[in-house]
C-alpha cells in the first residue's frame, strides 16, 4: 500500500472512531429526552468532523454511512443488555477489541436498538459491505466464496483474500 493510500485509510479510520465517540457523547447528553435520535447524533458527529476539518464533507458522509451500517448491525443483535449476542455478532472474544472502542460500540449500539427500527428501511442499501469501505470490529463473510475476514479494530475492508471478490455480509451466528 502506498504511503498516500495508507494516510487516507488512517484518516478515515480515525474519523470513524471520533464520530463514534461523538455519537456516544450526543446520546449521553440527550438521555433525558424520550427517545434519543440516532440519525441526528450521527449527523452532528459528521458535521463536527467537517467543522474541525478532520474530514472533508464527502469523507464525513461516507464515514457516517459506515457508522450507521455498523450501529444498525450491532443493534440488531442486542436485546436487553445481553452482551453474549454482541459477542456472537463479533464472532470472536470481545477481549481482543480495544476496551475503549468496545465500550463505545456497546453503549451506542444498545441505545440505538429502538432508533434502528425507525429508519431500517433507509439502510437497506447499506446491508452489504464492500471492499474499500471502513468497518468496525467483527467478522465479514465473502458472499462469493464464504471466506471470513476478522476485524479486531476499525479497518478498511480489503478484497477477499481467497477469491478477490468485493462484497461481504456481516456474520452473526456461529456455524
Amino acid at each position: 500500500m502506498n504511503e498516500h493510500k495508507q494516510k487516507d485509510d488512517e484518516k478515515l479510520i480515525h474519523g470513524y472512531n471520533r464520530m463514534l465517540e461523538r455519537v456516544k457523547e450526543f446520546l449521553e447528553k440527550t438521555v433525558e429526552e424520550e427517545a434519543p435520535k440516532l440519525r441526528q447524533a450521527i449527523e452532528h458527529a459528521r458535521d463536527k468532523a467537517v467543522e474541525l476539518e478532520e474530514l472533508t464533507r464527502e469523507e464525513a458522509e461516507k464515514v457516517a454511512d459506515y457508522l450507521r451500517r455498523d450501529i444498525e448491525d450491532a443493534a440488531n443483535y442486542l436485546s436487553s443488555d445481553e452482551v453474549q449476542e454482541l459477542k456472537q455478532w463479533l464472532r470472536f472474544d470481545i477481549q481482543l477489541i480495544e476496551d475503549r472502542l468496545a465500550d463505545l460500540f456497546l453503549s451506542v449500539a444498545d441505545r440505538a436498538t429502538v432508533e434502528m427500527l425507525k429508519f431500517k428501511e433507509q439502510l437497506q442499501s447499506t446491508e452489504r459491505y464492500h471492499t474499500g469501505e471502513i468497518t468496525g470490529p467483527g467478522t465479514l463473510e465473502c458472499v462469493s466464496c464464504g471466506e471470513h475476514l476478522h476485524f479486531h479494530k476499525t479497518s478498511r475492508i480489503p478484497p477477499c483474500p481467497k477469491c478477490h471478490y468485493a462484497v461481504f455480509k456481516r456474520m452473526a451466528d456461529e456455524d
